[in-house]
């Protein structure tokens, strides 16, 4: 049966705790997932501690964050199989862990200023399971106070939007992309590049891919295009490259839900990751 390989918990920016994941994937015929929070080794050690969970194998997994500053725009990265006691894969979850606090934590004493009703310690009870002030968390926070009828609806763009600039908008300084990647190799990761149309990434993708710098790419995934899901499938097939599909849940935390399964990875295609990460682990 196929698998889910890309999902998220309330271990980052998602809404449904880590351990209630699993027996979704299994209620749908999956029988393998990988639970990929943000820049966290929590979705990654409780693959290694859950090998097996409600009949479904859990990879353990987390999604990188870097930058293209070339182009200006964030990257994704999926790292399957990592050492969880890699130091650069700790430095950089340290890392971008106080950067986002910093950068919630600042936006929500603004947003105190501006709705009076709301306080950083209600969203900050979002922050328990993850550690992190998430965006989603603030909103969260907001929409139960009535000052926001979605997460990502009218209020967000105003708050948080990036054209135009929302006011309490402020971004973490993100690695460079070509550090992420480094990181990713020194942990021994499987590296898919992750929802190549999100950030409109083709260009650095079609680079990285010919400098044989990640594994494999993110196919099937809510928000690739026809037209890139096109390309990627060419370039798998060009440079031999794992595929591999995800649906990127965030449960309530999204602006268009999907549920666990919409978007799956082949049998054949998960039997590559996990050879491909056993050979790195000799």
């Amino acid at each position: 049966m196929p698998g889910d390989l890309h999902n998220h918990s309330t271990c980052s920016d998602g809404s449904v705790p880590i351990q209630r994941l699993p027996i979704l994937a299994a209620r749908v015929g999956l029988d393998t997932m990988a639970i990929s929070d943000h820049d966290t080794l929590l979705s990654v050690q409780y693959g290694y501690d859950h090998p097996t969970q409600d009949g479904v194998k859990l990879i353990p997994a987390t999604e990188l964050t870097g930058y293209d500053y070339e182009r200006q725009h964030r990257v994704h990265l999926l790292a399957f199989w990592p050492d969880p006691e890699s130091p650069a894969l700790r430095r950089h979850c340290d890392l971008m862990r106080q950067r986002r606090n910093e950068c919630c934590l600042q936006s929500a004493r603004e947003i105190e200023a501006i709705y009076p009703q709301f306080r950083t310690e209600q969203a900050l009870e979002y922050a328990k399971d993850s550690g992190v002030l998430y965006k989603s968390g603030i909103m969260q926070a907001l929409r139960e106070l009535g000052l926001a009828d979605s997460i990502y609806g009218e209020t967000y763009h105003y708050l948080f939007g990036w054209n135009p600039r929302g006011v309490v908008l402020h971004s973490p300084e993100y690695i460079p992309v070509q550090e992420v990647l480094a990181t990713a190799k020194a942990a021994g990761a499987v590296v898919v590049f992750a929802h190549p149309t999100v950030y409109k990434s083709m260009p650095l993708l079609r680079e990285l891919v010919k400098e044989g710098m990640v594994d494999g790419i993110e196919i099937d995934h809510p928000s690739n295009s026809p037209e890139d899901r096109a390309e990627c499938i060419a370039l798998c097939e060009q440079y031999g490259l794992i595929r591999t599909g995800g649906t990127d849940f965030h449960g309530a935390n999204h602006k268009k839900v999907h549920p666990v399964g919409t978007c799956t990875t082949p049998d054949d295609q998960i039997a590559r990751i996990e050879e491909l990460a056993h050979k790195r682990k000799k």
